[in-house]
């Protein structure tokens, strides 16, 4: 059982990945729109607005990769009643 305290979470890899991909998402879309609507004339400016969009694309190819590993370990049902996306489809 994992500790408990204020850093500790129960959360998998995954999820922390999604949170990841989705916060740096909503950075990278709010610098953007500083950059389009503010026109910052900063020297740093230029070099710091579009990290977040690299951050984004790092934080979509881990949890790409590590979604991909938990679907593999995952064990299909061995019942036989089809599951809900089969029946979707």
């Amino acid at each position: 059982m994992a500790e408990s305290g204020p850093f500790r979470s129960s959360a998998s890899a995954v999820q922390l990945s999604g949170r990841l991909l989705c916060w740096s998402l909503a950075a990278a879309m709010a610098s953007a729109a500083a950059d389009a609507s503010l026109h910052p004339d900063l020297r740093w400016w230029g070099a710091v607005w579009p990290l977040p969009w690299w951050f984004t694309g790092l934080a979509a190819l881990a949890w790409t990769v590590l979604r991909a590993r938990e679907k593999a370990h995952r064990t299909p049902p061995q019942d036989s009643t089809r599951s809900d996306w089969e029946q979707a489809a």
